[in-house]
C-alpha cells in the first residue's frame, strides 16, 4: 500500500512539473530572433497581461491599406519595471504613434515579438533582448 502511496506521488509530481516546463517557451519557436524588422503606427489597443502583454498598432502601408499588428512584449511584471502600465514615465495609450523594433513572426504574419518602442516623445525604451529569459 505504501508503495502504491508513494508511486502516486512521485507519478503526480513528475506530471505537474513537466507540465510547467512545456509551459515555458523558446521566443525563436514563434520568433525569428535572427531577423529584425521596424513599423511605426497608431497605437489602438494595450493589454498588459501575464505571461505576455500585446500592443496593437494599426501602419499604414505604401499602397494606402492598414494593416494591424499585434505585437507581443513580455510580462507585465517586466513592462511595470520598465515604466509603463496605468501610470509611469513610459505609459502609452491608444492614439500615441510609436515606432516598434521587433522580432519577426517565423509564419510572415503581422505578429511580432517587441525588441524596443520609441515612444511619441523620441525616447527609446528597450523591451528585449532575444534570450530565453525575455
Amino acid at each position: 500500500m505504501i508503495k502504491r502511496t508513494l508511486g502516486s506521488v512521485v507519478l503526480a509530481s513528475w506530471l505537474m512539473v513537466s507540465g510547467s516546463l512545456q509551459a515555458h517557451h523558446s521566443l525563436a519557436g514563434v520568433y525569428d530572433i535572427k531577423s529584425e524588422g521596424k513599423v511605426t503606427g497608431v497605437l489602438t489597443k494595450v493589454a498588459f497581461t501575464n505571461p505576455h502583454g500585446a500592443m496593437y498598432l494599426s501602419v499604414d502601408n505604401p499602397d494606402g491599406t492598414k494593416t494591424d499588428w499585434v505585437m507581443t512584449t513580455g510580462s507585465a511584471n517586466t513592462l511595470q519595471s520598465l515604466g509603463f502600465g496605468n501610470s509611469g514615465p513610459n505609459t502609452v495609450k491608444a492614439g500615441d504613434k510609436l515606432t516598434i523594433t521587433y522580432f519577426a513572426a517565423r509564419n510572415g504574419k503581422p505578429l511580432g515579438f517587441i525588441r524596443s518602442i520609441t515612444l511619441p516623445d523620441q525616447r527609446e525604451v528597450q523591451i528585449s533582448t532575444g534570450s530565453s529569459s525575455d
